[in-house]
């Protein structure tokens, strides 16, 4: 036995000993990833359409791991709208829901204490889930509309752009 495979026997062995069944035992797990041109294409859109009624924004589109896989800055769009962008589709992929929802959830349930000291979760509307059915694929958002909803109609615009391809 090398020294490689001491750690997965005992990692094995540790999991069976819980009553888990390790993942690796059935085979690979399939997963999906939004290819690189439809996350540009549909950051692209986002941008575009609030462009169109006069704000400069940043769209950003995550991939299921939280990892950035497009991000545009808008013309004049702010430097603070980089991070919020990000942080909005990442805090959407944490908790797999429309960041929107998590607003409205807060005012009658706040969120713990330790969550929101977090690093990366922002609680604020612009954040939207990409789902394929139960699958997570990841969140696209934009940031920079200054009223409550503008910021998730333009990521949902980028969204509906590319949709009819995530089958």
């Amino acid at each position: 036995m090398t020294r490689f495979q001491r750690p997965a026997l005992a990692a094995a062995a540790l999991a069976l000993g819980f009553g888990l069944n390790p993942a690796w035992a059935e085979g690979l797990m399939t997963t999906h990833r939004i290819p690189a041109m439809l996350a540009v294409e549909a950051v692209s859109a986002a941008v575009d359409t609030c462009a169109k009624q006069g704000f400069a924004v940043t769209s950003a589109l995550l991939d299921a791991d939280g990892v950035q896989q497009a991000i545009l800055r808008g013309d004049g769009a702010g430097i603070h709208t980089l991070r919020m962008a990000n942080d909005k589709a990442y805090t959407a992929i944490t908790f797999r829901t429309n960041t929107s929802a998590m607003v409205e959830n807060a005012k009658t349930a706040p969120p713990s204490p330790a969550v929101v000291k977090l690093p990366h979760l922002v609680l604020a509307p612009g954040g939207v889930v990409i789902m394929d059915g139960q699958e997570l694929l990841g969140a696209i958002s934009v940031s920079g509309v200054p009223n409550p909803t503008g910021d998730e109609a333009c990521a949902k615009a980028g969204l509906a752009k590319i949709s009819d391809r995530l089958k």
